[in-house]
């Protein structure tokens, strides 16, 4: 089902006008300061390496098409 992000965002506003909890108004805040937070920084040490070195590795060409992706990787997905 596609989602009307301009109705679900009114359907949202609608909403908010209505609450008066003031611990569900403090859940919302606080989900709005974390999506302002840098998702970079919550990044391990060994995690910034590993999208570095891709980085470089795309950067140098060392690319594999979908095909190619999907033959290697799709015993995970």
């Amino acid at each position: 089902m596609k989602m009307n992000i301009q109705a679900t965002k009114l359907e949202l506003i609608q909403w908010l006008s209505t609450i008066d909890s003031p611990t569900v108004i403090e859940k919302i805040l606080a989900i709005r300061e974390n999506e302002k937070e840098d998702w970079w920084k919550k990044l391990s040490a060994t995690e910034k390496e590993s999208i570095n070195k891709g980085i470089k590795d795309a950067d140098a060409g060392n690319l594999r098409d979908h095909d190619q992706a999907k033959k290697i990787y799709g015993k995970w997905l």
